[in-house]
């Protein structure tokens, strides 16, 4: 059976910077995210380098990066193709993060001040997005919140473990979550409450917050496995 033609036209050039890797991550990552490029669609690395104006070696790193993420799979039969996941593999993906993700803020014993900008930074643009109807940029604005949440955790085999998870996280919330469940008032709050108990020291609040934040989105998608 003949793939399907993955659509590049919408693919910038990135123009000249020392960081081509990180900036092609993050152009394919916005396509999967936006759906333009969609589960099960083959990726071509010829093609994306001509789309983004790179060569083929920082498309073929990235192509590992998001691998290491899930986002991406590789056969020997066909490629590199974009991660197709059902509702089950999404509830996975939390109860994992449920069982670490609090665990990395009680470890702490104060969240910083710059990472508390930071992440209070990134709740303000998840909202200006949510408010413009952008579901990509909220996602990806909510990644950069949850992670500035446990990126000082000491275990770095914890950060690793969660930084593998939030991009299937941020497919999950588009492509199953908000299209049902339009509540990013409520996530906001509630991502506001956990960024101020883990900044004023109540780590344990924080972390009980976390679950209770996560634990909530374990349970729509058990109710999208049972109408799916």
């Amino acid at each position: 059976m003949p793939t399907e033609s993955v659509d590049t036209a919408g693919l910038p050039p990135l123009g000249e910077s020392t960081t081509r890797t990180d900036l092609v991550v993050e152009a394919i990552r916005a396509a999967i995210l936006s759906g333009q490029f969609r589960p099960g669609q083959d990726l071509v690395e010829r093609r994306l380098a001509e789309a983004l104006g790179v060569s083929k070696t920082p498309v073929r790193e990235a192509f590992i990066v998001l691998a290491r993420s899930g986002l991406l799979t590789t056969s020997q039969n066909r490629g590199v193709t974009v991660r197709q996941l059902s509702p089950r593999d999404f509830r996975h993906v939390y109860e994992q993060r449920a069982l670490l993700e609090p665990w990395a803020i009680a470890s702490l014993e104060r969240l910083d001040d710059t990472a508390y900008a930071t992440a209070s930074q990134a709740i303000r643009e998840a909202d200006a997005a949510a408010a413009a109807g952008d579901l990509v940029q909220r996602a990806l604005a909510g990644r950069r919140f949850h992670r500035e949440m446990y990126a000082q955790c000491e275990n770095s085999l914890v950060v690793d473990s969660l930084d593998a998870l939030q991009d299937l996280t941020s497919l999950a919330i588009v492509g199953v979550l908000w299209e049902r469940w339009p509540v990013w008032q409520q996530e906001s709050e509630e991502h506001q409450r956990i960024l101020d108990a883990a900044h004023s020291g109540d780590t344990r609040t924080a972390s009980e917050l976390m679950r209770q934040h996560i634990e909530t989105s374990i349970e729509r998608l058990a109710m999208q496995e049972v109408t799916s």
